[in-house]
């Protein structure tokens, strides 16, 4: 049989490694920020600083700038050998490459200017938007004609994961940016309320699942090995792995609404498929780190498999602790509070942070042709960043416990203890102090690590195109033979692979979404829910621009200490108008979905002007700029007829004419800002925005609860 000689390209790596690095440090820095302005509120020094909008930038920057640039980074090395196979085009990976910069770079410039959709891990705008699904069909295109042109017959079971991955981030990416554009960077979700949500979550679910889990076990199932110089534990184990996981994850997003407006039947379904979850999820921990069994010796010396088992411990931790937070009980405690950030955490700093850097680690040197600068200096980072997620993560665990048992805690004459939502707030700083001095640790840590890499990179000479040589594929020898395993016929057929793959994770999406948006009982109408008016639209907008759904929630759960706090619990129909909803996942602030008439418009000037003036020892940023920026009413007209077009029923010609009772509503809350003293134009963004928090939870009242068909 002929031998071909070809050559892989390292140089896409390097690139990819390079960003993984600088976007890392930029991500967790934000990180820290974000986490000490929880301590030092003066740190949200001017608006593009607010915590509000630091928030999602440190998200967007960890997930798709940080964990994005490294499944690149090791999908392109080890797909290449996998495959006996160079990168089927340079031309697609240099644009795959430098595309996904400028998106980072476009993101980064975008949202602490307060340019979002307000919706988690997907607040860029509809033109970046675009720009990710070009990007992502380059990235397909490159790795498809990899993976056709290879030299290898059988596809390994990393490369599974990569297809999964990358249909699945398509599916969730377009579903979910469905977008009515107003103008060049504003749009409105396609979806409201109930439906915004479900979608939502769906997505941002499996975003979880096929960003930062299923790209990360196929470079687990390819680096560990490499690294232990071991052979994956089980070849049937890795396969039930995988279609089970694909399966069942896509089914859980609504785990995350659970006592939610959501129907009670989709809450139900993402229950039991997050529960089932736990199989498929420990099957590939197990997987993984069975494959060192007889090398624990190896994972003593070895500071690359130190990291990666330390990645796969925490991996198996989250997997379990997530579906146990979708038990209905369990949930009531945890939601809202800062457990999930503990959670969170350990899956993104132990799973994604460290695997990542056992993989830098271990690649870096072999590209370089050179030894490890450091190892004393890697061990270091080791134990510092180990020890800076315990240090992360207990104190937020403690902080989620305390913020549940002081919210539901009741006297005995069966009133609230805790009547202040900031009598909670205070409670937690010495947890916060603790998740900073975590988090300061991790971000040490990773600076030595990218010092390491400086003095390894200086050390070593790259080598740009590795030779390899391996014999042709005979394809005419492609279909199945005696005695092989089942499995072995679509491992020959990407995609066949790509395609049952695609079929997998659409049925979990299109059981729970079809019901929720064609059959109109799952989503009854209240006749007393009306439009936002043009002014209460324009301060929503302003809301969500300031990142306020971070912090504050706007859904009253049926549990008693709730009700009791906050007032009568959400309906689905309170959201009809809602594009995009409002639900929010974290209370560092109290709910307001029944804010509307509980405090007067002075108040609300007040506060937002200097929250500690009407809040003693508040942590909430101020918003000065609020009274002073001119609220832009040209938009108005573009945003009605938006609007229009997606359901909401403003009369025919209102677009022409809202600015007038935009100004009428104005006059009346300026006015009655006069009467305690406060001049102010109407033209303030600061009277859009408390017009809008008056109107919340005012179309219905307890006894009101009426639903129409």
């Amino acid at each position: 049989m002929e031998v071909e000689k070809f050559s892989y390209d390292n140089k896409i790596v390097k690139q990819f490694a390079y960003a993984t690095i600088l976007w890392g440090f930029v991500g967790m820095l934000v990180g820290l920020w974000v986490a000490l302005q929880f301590i030092f509120p003066e740190l949200n020094v001017m608006s593009y600083t607010t915590f509000g909008r630091l928030r999602p930038l440190h998200t967007n920057a960890v997930i798709f700038a940080f964990v994005g640039n490294g499944i690149f980074m090791g999908v392109y090395y080890s797909l290449q050998r996998l495959c006996k196979a160079r990168m089927f085009n340079d031309t697609l990976s240099k644009i795959h490459f430098w595309g996904w910069q400028l998106i980072i770079v476009a993101a980064a410039l975008t949202i602490p200017f307060g340019i979002t959709t307000g919706k988690e891990y997907a607040e860029l705008e509809w033109p970046i938007d675009i720009a990710i699904t070009l990007i992502w069909v380059v990235f397909g295109w490159n790795m498809f004609g990899t993976i056709i042109k290879r030299r290898e017959r059988h596809l390994y079971v990393g490369i599974w994961f990569y297809i999964a991955t990358f249909v699945t981030v398509a599916v969730l990416h377009i579903v979910n940016s469905f977008e009515m554009p107003v103008s060049f960077l504003k749009s409105y979700s396609w979806y409201a309320g109930v439906q915004d949500a479900l979608v939502q979550w769906w997505y941002g679910h499996n975003a979880v699942a096929f960003f930062l889990t299923t790209p990360y076990l196929g470079l687990m199932y390819y680096f560990i090995p490499k690294a232990a110089e071991r052979p994956v534990y089980s070849y049937r184990l890795s396969i039930i792995h995988f279609w089970a996981l694909i399966f069942l994850y896509i089914w859980a997003g609504p785990h995350h609404l659970l006592y939610t407006a959501l129907p009670d039947w989709a809450q139900s379904l993402g229950v039991v498929f997050s529960v089932m979850l736990i199989a498929p999820s420990w099957g590939g921990m197990i997987n993984g780190l069975l494959t060192l069994r007889g090398a624990w010796d190896k994972v003593r010396e070895s500071v690359v498999l130190k990291f990666m088992v330390v990645a796969v411990t925490a991996y198996g931790m989250a997997t379990f602790e997530g579906p146990m937070l979708s038990l209905k009980k369990v949930n009531s405690i945890a939601h809202f509070t800062d457990w999930i950030i503990a959670h969170v955490h350990v899956g993104a700093l132990g799973w994604n942070g460290f695997l990542t850097f056992g993989i830098l680690y271990w690649l870096v040197p072999k590209m370089f042709r050179t030894n490890l600068w450091s190892t004393k200096l890697a061990n270091w980072h080791f134990w510092l960043g180990s020890l800076g997620i315990l240090f992360y993560a207990i104190p937020m665990y403690w902080a989620g416990f305390t913020q549940y048992l002081m919210w539901q805690e009741f006297k005995p004459n069966g009133f609230l203890q805790y009547t202040n939502f900031l009598e909670t707030v205070t409670q937690l700083r010495p947890m916060y102090i603790m998740r900073s001095l975590g988090g300061t640790m991790y971000l040490v840590g990773f600076i030595m690590m990218a010092y390491n890499i400086i003095k390894t990179v200086k050390a070593g000479s790259f080598l740009a195109n590795e030779e390899a040589e391996a014999p042709a594929l005979d394809k005419a020898h492609d279909g199945s033979h005696a005695g092989e395993h089942w499995h072995r016929w679509i491992e020959r057929k990407p995609i066949q692979m790509l395609i049952v793959s695609l079929v997998v994770i659409l049925i979990g999406g299109i059981a729970e979404m079809i019901p929720t948006f064609l059959v109109k009982s799952n989503i009854p109408t209240i006749s007393s829910v009306k439009p936002y008016t043009p002014l209460e639209l324009q301060g929503r907008d302003i809301y969500i621009r300031e990142g306020c759904y971070t912090c504050h929630s706007q859904m009253i759960r049926p549990l008693r200490f709730e009700t009791e706090r906050y007032g009568e619990y959400s309906k689905a129909g309170e959201f009809v108008y809602d594009h995009p909803f409002q639900w929010g996942s974290k209370r560092t602030g109290p709910d307001l979905a029944r804010e509307g008439g509980l405090r007067s418009n002075t108040w609300h000037y007040n506060h937002m002007y200097s929250p500690t003036s009407v809040s003693e020892h508040s942590i909430m940023p101020q918003y000065p700029w609020l009274l002073e920026d001119a609220l832009d009413t040209a938009s108005t007209s573009a945003k009605i007829r938006a609007m229009q077009k997606l359901g909401v029923p403003y009369p025919d010609g209102y677009d022409k004419i809202a600015n007038i009772d935009l100004i009428k509503q104005a006059d009346e809350i300026t006015e009655s800002l006069k009467k305690d003293k406060i001049e102010t134009p109407n033209d303030r963004e600061i009277i859009a925005l408390i017009a809008y928090l008056q109107r919340l939870g005012k179309d219905i009242k307890a006894s009101e609860v009426v639903t129409t068909k």
